[in-house]
C-alpha cells in the first residue's frame, strides 16, 4: 500500500503541475514510511518540500495554496499529531465553500496514516475518523487494498473540496498486489464488496478489512454460513444506498471499527440503518470495537479486534 500511495502522487504530479506535497520530512528524506520517497528528486523542492515541525502551519498553507489555484498534499506524520491543526481543518478548510457563498473551493488532500498495528502506543495509534466525518464540507476516505489507495488518492487529489484521506499504517506493508502504471481513478463514495454472502453482513473500513474477512471465512468453515464483507472505502459521503441493500439483503448485521466505541463511526452506522431498515432485521446490529479508553502498548493485540471477536459477533447474530 505504501508503494501504491507513492506511485499515485508520482502519477498525479507528472499529470498536473499543480499538485505538490508538503509536510515534515516528505522531502529528501521520503517521509516516515517512505510513502513520498523520490517525489524530491523527480519534482524538485518547489513541489514537494519540507516544512516546520508545525501541523497548524503545515494545512493553513495548503488551504491557502489551495485557494489560490493549487492543490496542495499535506502530510501529518501520524493522525494523532493532526489535532494543533483541527481548527485550520474545521473552521477553515471545511467551512470555505460555504462561507464564501462558492467564490472559492479548497481543494487539498491531508493525507495521515492512522490506526494500530505497529505497537506505537497512545501517541501513534489512535483512529480519528469520526471527528472528521462529523464536519460537514469535508470527506473521509479509508483505503484498505493498494490499489484502492493508489485509485481513491487520486480520486481526492482531483476533488474540489478537501478531503482527509486517512492511511492504515497497519496495511502499509501487509500484503501486496498488482496495480495499474499511471493514472486511474476510483471513485469516492462508493463501498467494496470484498466477499458475497446472504447470511450476514459485516461492514469494516481499514486495517480492519482483512480482519473481517479472515472472520468470514471462519464463518464459512464452522458454520457453512456466507457472511458478506463490505469495505465502506469513504466514510463521508457514505454510500448510503450501497450499505442499506446490503443491510436489506442479510438481516443480520455486524459493524467492526478499531476506534473507540462510543460515539464510533459504527454508532453511525447502526442508527442509519436502524431508522431506514429495521423491519428488515433479523438480529440486534452488533458492534466489534476498539474500547473506551487510550490506546495501550503492551495490550495492543487486546485491544485491537480481531479475527476471533469478529467471529464471535457474526455467531450471536446469526443464532439470535
Amino acid at each position: 500500500m505504501v508503494q501504491a500511495v507513492n506511485d499515485g502522487l508520482k502519477s498525479i504530479m507528472r499529470e498536473d503541475d499543480s499538485v505538490l506535497v508538503l509536510g515534515e520530512d516528505v522531502g529528501p528524506k521520503g517521509g516516515v514510511f517512505l510513502a513520498t520517497e523520490g517525489l524530491t528528486s523527480e519534482f524538485g523542492e518547489d513541489r514537494c518540500f519540507d516544512t516546520p515541525l508545525s501541523e497548524d502551519g503545515i494545512i493553513g498553507v495548503g488551504v491557502g495554496l489551495a485557494m489560490n489555484g493549487m492543490k496542495p498534499v499535506c502530510e501529518i506524520q501520524f493522525q494523532d499529531f493532526i489535532f494543533p491543526a483541527f481548527d485550520q481543518i474545521v473552521s477553515e478548510a471545511a467551512k470555505m465553500r460555504y462561507r464564501s457563498g462558492g467564490q472559492y473551493t479548497v481543494p487539498m488532500v491531508i493525507r495521515t496514516p492512522y490506526g494500530g498495528g505497529i505497537r506505537g502506543g497512545l501517541y501513534h495509534s489512535q483512529s480519528g475518523e469520526a471527528y472528521f466525518a462529523h464536519t460537514a464540507g469535508l470527506k473521509v476516505v479509508v483505503p484498505s487494498t493498494p490499489y484502492d489507495a493508489k485509485g481513491l488518492l487520486i480520486s481526492s487529489i482531483l476533488d474540489p473540496d478537501p478531503v482527509i484521506f486517512l492511511e492504515p499504517k497497519a496495511l502499509y506493508r501487509a500484503f501486496r498486489e498488482d496495480i495499474p502504471e499511471g493514472m486511474y481513478t476510483v471513485d469516492l463514495s462508493t463501498t467494496r464488496d470484498v466477499l458475497p454472502g446472504d447470511d450476514a453482513v459485516i461492514f469494516c473500513y481499514g486495517a480492519m478489512v482483512p480482519v473481517a474477512t479472515e472472520a468470514a471465512r471462519r464463518i464459512k468453515e464452522s458454520r457453512n454460513k456466507d457472511a458478506r464483507v463490505v469495505d465502506l472505502r469513504t466514510l463521508m459521503p457514505l454510500d448510503e444506498d450501497a450499505v442499506l441493500q446490503a443491510a436489506r439483503d442479510c438481516g443480520r448485521i455486524v459493524i467492526v471499527q478499531e476506534a473507540p466505541r462510543f460515539c464510533g463511526y459504527g454508532s453511525e452506522l447502526s442508527a442509519m440503518i436502524a431508522e431506514h431498515a429495521v423491519e428488515y432485521l433479523e438480529a440486534p446490529i452488533k458492534r466489534v470495537t476498539g474500547f473506551d479508553t487510550p490506546f495501550p502498548n503492551t495490550l495492543e493485540n487486546y485491544y485491537l479486534p480481531d479475527a476471533r471477536r469478529v467471529t464471535d459477533a457474526v455467531e450471536e447474530v446469526l443464532d439470535f
